[in-house]
C-alpha cells in the first residue's frame, strides 16, 4: 500500500471538499486554472492514477463541450464570435462562461479521483466516525460505487452497436442522437435490475437487521492527517478571503 493510501479517508474526503468548494465559489478563469492545477498535484500526492483519470475525463469532454456551448447561447453580454443573422450563437461572456464550466468540472472530477484510493469499507467507517448513521453511509457510498458499473453498462452497449457494424463515430449527427436515444431504454432497464437484484441481496444478507451494529475497524489519525486537515482548511480560508477581497467577484 502506498503511502498515500495510508492517510486516513476522512482526510482525504476533507482535502475534497476543500478543493471543490473552491472550484464552485471562484468564478475567475484564471484562478480556476490554479485550481485544477492543485487538483492534479493533490491527486498525484495521493498516488492516484493520473493518466487513467485523464483518459476518464477525455470521455466526458465531448458531453462536457456540448453543455458548455448550450450554457453560452443562453449567456447574453459581450461581443458575438459567432452568428446566425440576429441570432448569437457564441458570445464572449458565453465562451467565458463555458470555459469556468469545463474548468469547474475537472476540478471537481480530478478531486473526487482522491477518494478511490481508499475502499468502500474504509470510506464508510469514516462517515460512521464523523457521526452520520450508518444506513446513510453506506448509501453515499453506494451511490459513488455505481457508477462505474453504469459506465460499464454504456461501454457494453456501444461494443455491441459496433459489432453490428455500426460506427457511431462516422453517422450523421441526427441519426447518432437517434442511436444514443435507442440505448437509454436498455442501459436504464438494465440498471434497474442491478439496483434490484444488489437490494435483494443486501436484504438477504440482514442489512439492517438490527437498530446499532459494531465493526472491527476502527479509523485513527496520524500527525500526518492532522497535518494536511489543518494545511487544507487554513488554505481554503486564505483562498477564500484573497479571492473576495481581490476585486474577482461581481
Amino acid at each position: 500500500m502506498t503511502r498515500g493510501c495510508k492517510l486516513d479517508p476522512r482526510t482525504k474526503l476533507i482535502v475534497v471538499l476543500c478543493i471543490s468548494t473552491l472550484g464552485i465559489v471562484t468564478k475567475d478563469i484564471n484562478y480556476l486554472v490554479v485550481l485544477l492545477t492543485l487538483s492534479i498535484l493533490a491527486a498525484k500526492f495521493f498516488k492516484v492514477d493520473i493518466m487513467g483519470s485523464l483518459k476518464k475525463v477525455k470521455r466526458l469532454l465531448y458531453m462536457l463541450a456540448i453543455i458548455a456551448i448550450v450554457q453560452s447561447i443562453f449567456s447574453s453580454g459581450g461581443e458575438a464570435l459567432l452568428s446566425i443573422g440576429s441570432f448569437t450563437v457564441l458570445s464572449t461572456v458565453g465562451l467565458e462562461k463555458a470555459l469556468q464550466f469545463i474548468l469547474r468540472m475537472m476540478i471537481i472530477i480530478f478531486s473526487a479521483t482522491i477518494i478511490t484510493t481508499s475502499n468502500s469499507r474504509e470510506i464508510v467507517q469514516g462517515f460512521v466516525q464523523w457521526g452520520l448513521p450508518y444506513d446513510i453511509a453506506f448509501m453515499v457510498v453506494l451511490g459513488i460505487r455505481f457508477l462505474p458499473l453504469l459506465t460499464e453498462e454504456i461501454k457494453d452497449s456501444l461494443t455491441a452497436i459496433q459489432l453490428r457494424g455500426i460506427e457511431i463515430s462516422n453517422i450523421p449527427m441526427k441519426e447518432r442522437i437517434s442511436v444514443y436515444a435507442y440505448l437509454f431504454n436498455p442501459i436504464l432497464v438494465g440498471a434497474i435490475i442491478k439496483a434490484e437484484k444488489l437490494s435483494i441481496a443486501m436484504e438477504m444478507r440482514g442489512f439492517r437487521a438490527y437498530d446499532s451494529r459494531t465493526s472491527y475497524l476502527v479509523l485513527k489519525m496520524s500527525k500526518w492527517d492532522y497535518l494536511i486537515i489543518f494545511i487544507s482548511i487554513i488554505f481554503t480560508i486564505c483562498y477564500i478571503f484573497i479571492y473576495f477581497h481581490s476585486g474577482f467577484v461581481n
